[in-house]
């Protein structure tokens, strides 16, 4: 078996441990499809471990992440990186995510062998990635985002990117696809979007237990919470109520992913299994958070086994049929709110993040401020 063989067997054995959805998803996609999502899949993985690691300062994951992006670009070396990165990871850290950062050079290959038009597409993912995620992270706390447009931009960096970089993946597998790129790049991000702001929402108090929130306080400002003090011990009318904006907001962007999906070509069944299995664990979580905004635990709103398993069977039946689709994802979202979006923008324009850049947006968060 070759070197790059060797590689992808690796990506096909360590994806389950790292993500159960995406081992799910992966495989419907065609084989010539499969092995680049699940390189740049993996690939993000690293970018969100050392994004995550507690154990370093924001100098040190700010360096580790442009390092990281300038290794999936073809330079720098990955097996240094990896033996690096993995030094300074603690305990916090799950063994498999280790796995994984210790065997970066694995996937890296992967990635590079890939065609340039796919190579390239994982490139500017990971840039926007690793560009992106430092600019939030830095500052998170229970005091969450402080206007809507932050969740936005957040969103976009940590999800967007990627619904971009998927889109001109399928466009460079099928022609047919690429005549509709216009329409489709048009709404990748917010498709990704609805899928961010539902594990936001749903996981709002894990990451409160961690001691961030990706909620918008200008949505709570209006209902009188202050998220910084609002500690979640009992119900509150006036939480439930933001959370209800929240859930209309993720909701259109929902819509806005199966209008995506039902562009790509009945035919790609594999294509649209992907996406369509994800939309739909994601508008049955949302009903479950509308019926019930004022839960307090992830798993109150958890989507049971048996809905999962009728909701990739009715996507399996149907996965040619735009009309019988449509009213099934309806029925799913039968009782949740829908927001008017506004047009969807991008953020600000990428430029390289560097050391005084993070000096001047985080003034509090200089060398030496973590106590290391």
């Amino acid at each position: 078996m070759d070197s790059v063989s060797s590689d992808e067997v690796y990506q096909d054995q360590i994806l389950p441990h790292v993500s159960r959805t995406f081992a799910l998803t992966i495989p419907q996609l065609p084989p010539a499809l499969s092995i680049s999502v699940t390189s740049a899949y993996l690939l993000c993985r690293i970018a969100d471990t050392i994004e995550d690691e507690p154990a370093l300062s924001a100098p040190e994951t700010l360096s580790f992440l442009q390092r990281f992006s300038a290794v999936v670009a073809g330079s720098g070396d990955a097996a240094a990186l990896a033996r690096d990165v993995e030094h300074r990871l603690s305990d916090r850290t799950l063994p498999t995510e280790r796995d994984l950062v210790s065997n970066m050079d694995r996937v890296v290959r992967v990635a590079s062998g890939l065609s340039a038009v796919q190579h390239e597409a994982i490139k500017r993912c990971v840039q926007l990635m690793c560009y992106g995620m430092p600019r939030f992270q830095f500052n998170a706390s229970v005091k969450g985002l402080a206007r809507s447009g932050d969740l936005d931009d957040y969103c976009y960096y940590v999800a967007g990117v990627v619904g971009e970089m998927l889109t001109d993946l399928f466009c460079d597998y099928s022609p047919e696809i690429a005549r509709r790129r216009t329409a489709l790049s048009a709404l990748a991000a917010s498709f990704a979007q609805g899928l961010q702001m539902t594990n936001i929402l749903k996981d709002v108090w894990e990451d409160r237990s961690r001691g961030v929130s990706w909620l918008p306080q200008d949505v709570f400002t209006r209902h009188g919470i202050d998220l910084g003090q609002f500690s979640g011990e009992s119900a509150d009318p006036r939480f439930s109520a933001g959370m209800t904006e929240l859930v209309a907001v993720a909701h259109a962007h929902l819509r806005n992913a199966l209008d995506y999906t039902l562009l790509i070509p009945g035919k790609e069944k594999g294509i649209r299994r992907f996406c369509l299995w994800a939309i739909g664990l994601a508008i049955l979580t949302l009903r479950k958070i509308a019926h019930n905004p004022g839960f307090t635990a992830g798993a109150q709103v958890k989507v049971s086994r048996t809905a999962v398993k009728m909701t990739v069977l009715a996507t399996n039946t149907f996965i040619g049929s735009d009309w019988v689709l449509r009213r099934f994802f309806a029925a799913a979202a039968r009782g949740v709110p829908l927001a008017q979006l506004p047009e969807i923008r991008r953020p600000r324009p990428m430029h390289v993040m560097t050391d005084n850049d993070l000096d001047a947006e985080h003034p509090r968060r200089r060398y030496g401020s973590s106590g290391s």
